[in-house]
């Protein structure tokens, strides 16, 4: 499974961004696609996930503000970042998970929120 993240940017505080994510899958059919964030010096955390059925979690600190999307016949997955804080500042990485536990991972996307 490669995963091709785009969207990333600067933004003001209070601003928006869309992260979108294309999954290409050679016969692996994927369960659950999402996205993670990992700020400089920091562990790489969940922001939100998707299953395949529509199925969604997300992390306490994007709850209301941002919103996680996907289209299972293009194997995409987008992200909707409203109200953006400077703390939301990260490389955000695109997941996939297959039936199996199997991860994979995008290149990551650089989202920077200034003040």
């Amino acid at each position: 499974v490669q995963l091709q993240a785009s969207g990333g940017g600067l933004v003001q505080a209070g601003g928006s961004l869309r992260l979108t994510c294309v999954a290409t899958s050679s016969g692996v059919l994927i369960n659950t696609m999402g996205w993670y964030r990992q700020a400089p010096g920091n562990q790489r955390d969940l922001v939100a996930t998707i299953t395949r059925g529509g199925y969604m979690i997300y992390a306490e600190y994007v709850k209301g503000r941002f919103t996680i999307s996907r289209d299972n016949a293009k194997n995409t997955v987008n992200l909707q970042m409203n109200s953006l804080k400077t703390e939301d500042t990260a490389v955000y990485y695109c997941n996939a998970r297959n039936y199996r536990g199997d991860d994979f991972w995008g290149q990551g996307t650089l989202v920077t929120v200034s003040s």
